[in-house]
């Protein structure tokens, strides 16, 4: 008995602390969330709501195509891009660098480390308030890995980000149509909850990558001996020395090819199946900011594209993007990074289809 009452004791004051941290963590996460992404957005949307636009296509701003090729274009869009998305980057990276510190790992996994649906749908839930781009949750989807987050729903949280913002779907109807909007709704889930899940059972017996494995086992490690402080700075560190370069490289190769991603189509052909299938792979591979894929889509209609190809877009240019799937390579296994990006590219077609058809 006197054993027991010892060890309840004892455990008691570690509960307190874990509580202490899951607080710091959720305080930091609201505050974060709330400068960069709920206060602008809520401007944003009356914007939206009165002027029927959120600003010019970063693409090829009111010009029917890109700038050609070059260093130029391609600094000029860097410049531009992460202009528009760094405050939402740092707080990617600081949010998944604390995860990684401040959530015990038995307690995400009971929430997100099984392979059920359920766990698929909190990884999609937990998404919603986040409202970041592919690029800028793709540090907190590493972070969910390292802490044995499962496949399933950490790629329901990665993609759920982006697909499903709650403020991106305002902003769509009130500057395209609702249409556009209950399209993308339909297919944003179809991903982030199904296809994530898919992706979740396609992964069951697979190990975690080896990168992942020796992070986790070197944050165990550090656990045992460092203090929080410079666990939390091991993290961040190893998150810019492992995401940032590729970024960095992936976004300037983008923006200098973006006049080839997205062409000039004429208005007999822009609305074919292989117009659909070229703008869903484009979109598949392209970086935008968070709901930068309404002004490209507005832009482009305005100069005579088919509403198919339009409603591609709507789905794979947020879903994913070469930078962000470089970003979170190390974190899955490839398979099914390879299932995930042919699943956009299909959902997109998919979505391309039903455009022409009701838009």
């Amino acid at each position: 008995m006197t054993h027991t009452g010892s060890s309840s004791t004892k455990m008691y004051p570690d509960n307190k602390k874990i509580a202490f941290f899951v607080i710091i963590f959720l305080i930091v996460a609201f505050v974060g969330l709330t400068y960069v992404k709920w206060w602008p957005y809520y401007h944003k949307a009356l914007d939206a709501a009165t002027k029927h636009t959120i600003g010019s296509s970063i693409v090829s701003g009111k010009n029917q195509v890109a700038p050609a090729p070059s260093w130029q274009s391609a600094w000029d869009y860097a410049l531009a891009y992460y202009k528009s998305v760094w405050k939402a980057a740092v707080l990617g990276i600081l949010l998944g660098s604390l995860v990684q510190v401040l959530i015990p790992a038995n307690w995400l996994f009971r929430v997100l480390g099984k392979t059920s649906f359920g766990s698929t749908v909190a990884g999609g839930l937990a998404s919603i308030p986040g409202m970041m781009c592919t690029c800028c949750a793709a540090p907190i989807a590493v972070g969910l890995r390292k802490k044995n987050a499962s496949v399933g729903s950490t790629l329901a949280f990665w993609l759920g980000n982006p697909t499903i913002n709650p403020a991106t779907l305002v902003f769509m109807t009130f500057v395209l149509s609702w249409k556009f909007t209950l399209i993308r709704l339909v297919f944003g889930l179809l991903l982030t909850f199904g296809v994530s899940y898919m992706a979740n059972r396609f992964a069951a017996n697979a190990e975690l990558p080896k990168e992942i494995t020796k992070e986790t086992a070197r944050l165990q490690e550090e656990e045992q001996t460092g203090t929080m402080l410079t666990r939390w700075l091991s993290s961040v560190w190893s998150m810019i020395i492992h995401l940032v370069p590729s970024y960095l490289i992936a976004v300037l190769v983008l923006g200098a090819a973006r006049a080839w991603l997205f062409p000039a189509v004429s208005e007999t052909s822009s609305n074919s199946l292989l117009v659909i299938a070229g703008f869903a792979i484009a979109g598949m591979l392209f970086v935008i900011p968070t709901a930068a894929e309404i002004p490209i889509i507005q832009t482009l209609l305005s100069f005579g594209l088919g509403t198919g190809p339009a409603a591609a877009l709507l789905i794979t240019l947020p879903s994913v993007s070469l930078p962000s799937l470089l970003m979170v390579s190390r974190s899955f296994p490839r398979k099914v990074l390879l299932f995930v990006t042919a699943a956009v590219i299909v959902l997109g077609i998919a979505s391309g289809i039903t455009g022409l058809l009701i838009l």
